[in-house]
């Protein structure tokens, strides 16, 4: 009995203190705030492109091909901002469901090429409906000049805005776009 009323006196005292006050200061911290945004997306772009058998760094990948034709991994990871230990990883799984072909560069021997395939080019067109379809999401409950705002604070996080926390290398070195590899 005597541990049963200490139990009760233990939870009326956890009662008193409203539950949301031990998270408040949590609350007001920006990296908090910003890694559950980062919850959010991952888990909009898992609900729109899961059937895409593709993650939201894989994509960004494509992407990049697609717009810069060949890029080696190195430079891949640094336009993505992905760790580039870790880049080797995803050009292996992009490579081994056909989206990507990598082949030696002519001006260097030890480093590889990487470009998008016929069917890397199919998957983004088919799943970029998807891809909007989150940006849209995560922005739907701002207004306009709201979603102009955030924007403006999140690339000036992100280094690509004047007073940027950090500078991202300007210009995107290119080489010449190629056609996709059957």
């Amino acid at each position: 009995m005597t541990r049963k009323l200490e139990s009760r006196s233990s939870d009326a005292r956890v009662k008193r203190v409203p539950q949301r006050s031990y998270a408040l200061p949590l609350q007001e911290m920006p990296g908090h705030l910003i890694r559950r945004a980062h919850q959010l997306s991952t888990a909009l772009f898992t609900e729109e492109c899961g059937s895409f058998d593709l993650t939201s760094v894989q994509f960004a990948a494509l992407f990049v091909l697609r717009a810069a034709g060949e890029l080696d991994a190195t430079r891949i990871a640094e336009l993505i901002a992905f760790d580039r230990a870790t880049i080797g990883d995803v050009i292996e799984r992009l490579e081994s469901k056909g989206w990507i072909a990598r082949s030696g560069s002519g001006n260097d021997k030890r480093v590889k090429l990487i470009r998008l395939t016929t069917a890397g080019a199919g998957l983004l067109k088919s799943v970029e409906p998807a891809v909007h379809r989150v940006q849209r999401r995560l922005m739907e409950h701002f207004s306009a000049s709201e979603n102009a705002v955030l924007m403006r604070f999140l690339k000036r996080l992100d280094g690509l805005e004047p007073g940027a926390i950090r500078r991202i290398p300007a210009g995107i070195s290119r080489t010449p776009r190629t056609r996709p590899v059957q």
